[in-house]
């Protein structure tokens, strides 16, 4: 499946949705993305990976670097993961770095 990655910026929240795998051939794509967020200084980073079939090591790589990249005072949210996904996340412990939320509960970004 083809991998793609949208940004869109809103004040100070940055939402990137990923489709597709994120494997190694496409984990610069996501990157792009997050050094394109990072540099217009927003305070979140919202990640919707509905539509994200597969994560490899390369995709969780950009994670970290977007943990980085954003700062100690962003906040990453990772919403309405697969299961596969959050595996990966929470086997690596980098389930404790970001904000999961399940689809329902996008509407808590608007109050945070």
């Amino acid at each position: 499946m083809t991998f793609n990655a949208t940004l869109e910026t809103n004040n100070d929240i940055a939402t990137i949705k990923l489709s597709g795998e994120l494997d190694a051939l496409t984990a610069s794509i996501f990157k792009t993305e997050v050094d394109k967020a990072a540099s217009q200084g927003v305070k979140r980073l919202v990640l919707l990976l509905q539509d994200l079939e597969y994560m490899s090591s390369a995709g969780l790589r950009v994670l970290i670097f977007a943990k980085q990249k954003m700062g100690v005072n962003a906040d990453i949210y990772v919403v309405g993961a697969q299961e596969s996904v959050i595996s990966t996340l929470k086997k690596t412990g980098f389930d404790r770095s970001v904000i999961l939320l399940d689809e329902d509960d996008i509407a808590e970004l608007e109050n945070v």
